[in-house]
């Protein structure tokens, strides 16, 4: 444990963190809780190099884990578009001072945020550090 902090288990992480350490899950769930409500094909545009397999198979690990809700619309074409839960939001929450530290980092491995990551001169907690339409 950190100096300073509080003692803890990580026995709650070995649950999660198989998951979590997947390639795009975080991005993914930064991307959905950006959005608010977001579909897959949207999520694929804005996340820059992930496979449509990648994307299916991390978003069901994602729901089955219970942090996002996948909602289907009787319309037709049919719609289905993604969502955090309660849950997901807050993880979504608690993944922001990461970003932060990761954003400031300039160790080896990091990269800038292109002016697409960025709102109003600020950086934005992206998911995508391309620049994409």
């Amino acid at each position: 444990m950190c100096k300073g902090t509080l003692s803890f288990s990580i026995c709650p992480l070995r649950g999660i963190l198989p998951l979590l350490s997947k390639k795009w899950a975080l991005p993914i769930i930064t991307t959905v809780g950006r959005a608010g409500s977001i579909r897959f094909t949207d999520i694929e545009r804005i996340l820059v190099g992930i496979s449509p397999k990648t994307l299916s198979d991390t978003l069901s690990d994602l729901r089955a884990e219970g942090l996002l809700d996948r909602i289907f619309y009787a319309e037709t074409p049919p719609r289905v578009e993604y969502s955090l839960t309660e849950e997901g939001a807050a993880l979504c929450l608690a993944i922001q001072p990461l970003m932060e530290w990761a954003a400031d980092r300039k160790g080896s491995g990091h990269r800038e945020c292109l002016p697409a990551c960025r709102v109003n001169g600020a950086e934005n907690l992206c998911a995508s550090h391309s620049e994409s339409p």
